[in-house]
């Protein structure tokens, strides 16, 4: 880049069109058009003393990335002017671009730790989230409208736990528009591409809510795939709470051999021993019968091998740290 360039975040117009872009020293630089949720990537370099940014998609899987616009800006009072012009076009359209400050954007959405995070470090996908968001059910579900995630909430819950709900959601949304970017144009089309979320509420008590969530996603990469995260929050305080906050001798030694004995009735003798050599690792969520645990990070060939056992609470009385008040929900008298 030009030795005046710097990093940085910038909105403005291209030509009548409202576009924010970020343009990074890594090589990371994109942007969007307000009004649409997908980023467009920028490859930076210089033409004398002009920044260029070099646009391009790929229209196929498989196929090569296309050029088709380019950016040439140079420093203006207040910003950033230029111009943008796709190939073949007769004339360039006009780019004004002026710093952005998100900081003092004004809030659509409820104050949250995982808002203010993504106002400060993304805030092009800043820009994309924060506007009003869909309820459902009653206030027990709430949709993101770009991205179509949808997550569950608490009506009634404390102003903490909802945040830590929407922030959960904000992650989600955000990796949704990520993973559609990526793909190629004919793919972005299909509604099987792409990222997709389901999350539900396995436990909510007085003290604790619990929930998993499951992933599959597609993103232009060799093949789909998918993972499954457990939840386990203080419903008071919003905050995650660890297993083995609730089961301090649940250590992963004991949960792997708790879990072989019980998955060895839910699979086939070739998933026993890849679970017995790789499952080393497992996510939890709560239900009213039990902790949950799912194996994660297997490899994707055997990934379907990767069942979910319930570990009964009675079994792990002994495991449990019975004085915490979190605890005695799970173990009522």
């Amino acid at each position: 880049m030009p030795d005046w360039a710097r990093a940085g975040t910038f909105r403005g117009t291209l030509g009548t069109l409202p576009v924010a872009l970020s343009l990074d020293s890594k090589g990371e630089s994109r942007y969007f058009y307000e009004g649409r949720s997908l980023d467009l990537f920028l490859e930076a370099r210089r033409s004398g003393n002009a920044l260029v940014l070099e646009e391009s998609v790929r229209r196929d899987l498989g196929g090569d990335p296309v050029v088709t616009g380019c950016f040439s800006l140079m420093p203006a009072p207040g910003g950033l002017k230029g111009t943008w012009q796709a190939p073949g076009a007769s004339a360039p359209l006009e780019v004004t671009l002026a710093p952005l400050d998100a900081a003092r954007l004004p809030l659509r959405l409820p104050l949250s730790p995982g808002l203010s995070v993504l106002r400060r470090d993304d805030p092009l996908a800043f820009l994309k989230l924060n506007r009003a968001w869909v309820t459902l059910l009653g206030g027990r579900a709430v949709r993101e409208p770009l991205s179509g995630v949808t997550y569950p909430r608490v009506p009634g819950a404390s102003s903490a736990l909802n945040a830590a709900l929407q922030d959960r959601q904000l992650r989600h949304a955000a990796d949704a528009l990520d993973c559609r970017a990526m793909l190629p144009e004919s793919a972005q089309k299909d509604p099987e591409n792409g990222y997709t979320l389901s999350s539900a509420i396995t436990l909510s008590n007085a003290r604790v809510l619990s929930l998993r969530e499951d992933v599959n996603y597609y993103c232009g990469g060799a093949h789909p795939d998918n993972w499954t995260e457990g939840v386990i929050l203080d419903r008071m305080t919003g905050r995650a709470v660890p297993l083995t906050t609730l089961f301090p001798k649940l250590n992963a030694a004991r949960q792997k051999a708790l879990y072989l004995s019980g998955v060895k009735a839910k699979v086939d003798a070739e998933c026993l021993d890849v679970l017995r050599e790789d499952a080393d690792e497992f996510t939890a969520h709560l239900s009213a019968t039990g902790v949950n645990l799912t194996p994660s990070g297997l490899p994707h060939v055997v990934a379907a091998c990767a069942e979910t056992v319930t570990l009964p609470y009675a079994t792990l009385r002994g495991d449990a740290n019975l004085g915490s008040p979190l605890v005695k929900t799970l173990y009522p008298k």
